[in-house]
């Protein structure tokens, strides 16, 4: 998300940083720049008024102007104004809202086809393994066919509880079920996914009301598809009006390159946007924290995020049997397919370098070379064609081993050469690092590790 925008800002702002001074006309030109770049990300015309008028109020003032990095300055109040702009630095953003009795109602409310459904289990889920909360779903769809079987599914994917199936009963019937079965079980939690339209009509404003107001819940979370850009807004926009939401659930914004929607929703709905589907694997959503999405459209990068993931995906233990194997020496291909299969749990290379600062240029000169992320599944599947041995002695690997490698995991010799030379220089790489030691790397930085040039 946020590509398109994130390459021209970058570009704006860095004219303005190159700059020693700065006159009023020199940012004017750069926020018309802004203007521009904004409207091109489809977010909406009144929102990017407000935005620019805002920013040319700050960025031209005297103590700007005339302070010695003014470029500087003008990016540090474009990043506070879109940290306003996303919802403030207030700390929403963190997820679903539990301050209250249990069983806390949660009514999911939205369109047909915004991943409602999905998006009820992927927060079942985030609360039985974040919070430790005992959940309970309960699908309150009659309409459309197979819908609560779908949430039964998912409900076993997720190895969360679903309110059993009844035949013939109303959405209102279920609703008061589910918080019924809440209340005598234990249940910290009911997620209530109500019904969809393709569009939004009376029929299916009257009958979520009508489950709003049985069930009185603590967060009515609105989901919205981010690939339909303003759409959605106006989607939220009504939501909000006749039913009166809580929060709002983005999805799909993987697939969404500008990032309209999420600019625009907290501006004109004046509901925080909570949460993000980054995927279609059932863990794969985020909290939205406006601090961290404003850095990475600047290209700040997210390290805070990218520490979270790894602190949720690696195994501590592994980790520190990893670590012993690089200060003896001996790590192997069995290590480097555990490296791998780590960088795939947290979102490929191009999931850590969207949260890594200053990774812009890097980022675009790698999509020039046509870096092919499917080349970590091939590096995979050559170790995994690998006996044990060859896996911890690749000196065995003569030139018949390697061809039946290639054969056994699909690729070609010269591939499984390209990952035995990847794997001589990191193995390279830790025994410098081990032979620098601490104190060794403290004085030489990543120079120590380079190769000689001579």
């Amino acid at each position: 998300m946020f590509d398109g925008l994130t390459g021209r800002l970058g570009t704006i702002l860095d004219g303005l940083r190159k700059r020693g001074a700065l006159s009023e006309a020199d940012v004017t030109a750069a926020l018309r720049e802004v203007r521009i770049a904004l409207l091109e990300a489809d977010v909406a015309l009144p929102v990017v008024k407000e935005f620019v008028a805002t920013l040319k109020a700050k960025a031209v003032g005297h103590e700007v102007l005339r302070s010695v990095t003014p470029g500087q300055q003008v990016i540090k109040i474009v990043h506070d104004q879109l940290i306003d702009l996303l919802g403030g630095d207030t700390g929403e953003g963190g997820g679903v809202d539990l301050n209250a009795e249990a069983p806390v109602p949660v009514l999911m409310v939205g369109l047909q086809g915004s991943g409602k459904t999905t998006s009820s289990a992927k927060i079942a889920l985030r609360l039985k393994t974040r919070e430790r909360k005992k959940v309970l779903m309960a699908s309150l769809d009659t309409r459309r066919p197979a819908a609560q079987e779908q949430l039964r599914v998912l409900g076993e994917q997720t190895a969360v509880a679903t309110l059993p199936i009844v035949a013939d009963q109303t959405p209102l019937q279920i609703a008061r079920r589910a918080l019924d079965t809440g209340r005598r079980e234990g249940y910290d939690v009911v997620i209530l996914d109500t019904a969809g339209r393709l569009a939004i009509d009376d029929a299916l404003m009257a009958e979520v009301a009508e489950v709003r107001d049985a069930v009185t819940p603590h967060e009515t979370l609105l989901v919205v598809d981010a690939m339909t850009g303003q759409d959605a807004v106006t989607t939220a926009t009504r939501f909000n009006a006749e039913i009166g939401i809580t929060g709002i659930v983005l999805t799909r914004i993987d697939g969404d390159a500008r990032g309209g929607a999420a600019l625009s929703m907290r501006a004109v709905t004046g509901k925080p946007i909570k949460l993000i589907g980054i995927g279609e694997k059932l863990d794969a959503l985020d909290g939205f924290h406006p601090d961290r999405i404003a850095n990475r459209i600047l290209g700040m990068g997210d390290v805070v995020s990218l520490v979270e993931k790894a602190a949720e995906t690696i195994d501590r233990e592994e980790a520190e049997e990893l670590a012993k194997k690089v200060q003896k020496g001996s790590f192997d291909l069995e290590d480097m397919l555990a490296q791998f299969r780590q960088i795939r749990k947290m979102g490929g290379m191009s999931g850590i370098m969207n949260l890594l600062p200053g990774v812009g240029k890097i980022k675009a000169q790698l999509k020039e070379a046509n870096i092919d992320e499917g080349q970590i599944r091939r590096n995979e599947a050559i170790i995994l064609s690998m006996t044990m041995a060859e896996r911890r002695n690749i000196k065995v690997l003569n030139a018949s081993r390697r061809r039946r490698i290639a054969a056994g995991s699909g690729t070609t010799v010269q591939e499984v050469n390209r990952l035995l030379k990847q794997f001589q220089q990191t193995q390279a790489m830790m025994k410098k690092m081990t032979k620098l030691g601490p104190k060794g790397m403290q004085r030489h930085g990543l120079a120590g590790l380079m190769p000689p040039t001579r």
